[in-house]
């Protein structure tokens, strides 16, 4: 199994229009943040895409990927889910709906958003889901997902644990019961959008770098980073021992 990184950036994505920090005008390709996503490659090579931004259908045909198989939402925000209508070439190729997993709410925001995928009488070409409540730990094709509920400011949404990796976007708390999960793992994935200055829904670098002393996963990898964290090269030298800036296209073995 592995997750590649199809994105790593906040929802204005890297560089951010009109921005002419050293971020936003680098020439390193590792410093260009699509909005935050995840593809799940699993044992018997079936894709599983975490949230689905405005970025991904660059993001598919960046790394040449052209089929998902179900589609695991952290939560409702539009840099999360406003691309599920670009999944429709995939949902006419293989003849059938797309499953999406995610909490009810935002199940019921997706139908809101896009009711023209849930019509009764749908347009020929119309995307089509079929939604999924989760709540607790299931199997999803081959591949057992749990849950992690965590906090976006006042907001609950969803991480995921698969095998001993657990991805982490857009939070600003762990419950002490929900980081029972977090223990023990060879990758934790945690969002991390700028050095200092705290942010009511995301986690700054030194609330992170408690959580990777607290939790001690063999490797911990940033993601949703915006362009005030600074350069990637830079970054990856100030940082501890075994946590790194992720970088879209990075790809992790489980």
């Amino acid at each position: 199994m592995k997750l590649k990184f199809f994105g790593t950036g906040t929802s204005q994505g890297v560089p951010v229009i009109g921005c002419h920090c050293e971020v936003c005008d680098s020439a390193n390709p590792k410093d260009k943040r699509f909005r935050s996503s995840a593809l799940v490659t699993t044992e018997t090579g079936k894709k599983i895409l975490i949230d689905c931004g405005p970025d991904f259908r660059m993001q598919m045909l960046t790394n040449k990927e052209e089929q998902i198989d179900a589609v695991l939402l952290t939560h409702e925000h539009n840099d999360h889910v406003i691309g599920l209508d670009d999944l429709r070439p995939l949902i006419f190729r293989n003849g059938k709906n797309i499953d999406l997993y995610c909490q009810k709410r935002v199940g019921d925001e997706i139908k809101l958003r896009f009711p023209y995928a849930f019509a009764d009488v749908r347009y020929p070409s119309a995307p089509a889901f079929n939604l999924h409540e989760i709540e607790k730990p299931f199997a999803l094709l081959d591949t057992e997902v749990i849950p992690v509920e965590v906090s976006h400011g006042k907001i609950s949404i969803f991480g995921y644990k698969l095998k001993d990796l657990v991805y982490i976007t857009d939070a600003s708390f762990i419950s002490d019961g929900e980081k029972e999960k977090l223990k023990n793992l060879d990758y934790l994935i945690l969002n991390c959008i700028r050095k200092t200055g705290l942010h009511p829904a995301h986690f700054i670098l030194p609330q992170v770098l408690e959580l990777f002393e607290e939790l001690k996963p063999k490797k911990m990898f940033l993601t949703h980073i915006s362009h005030h964290l600074g350069l990637h090269d830079e970054m990856e030298l100030e940082l501890p021992e075994n946590v790194h800036l992720a970088y879209d296209g990075l790809e992790l073995l489980l």
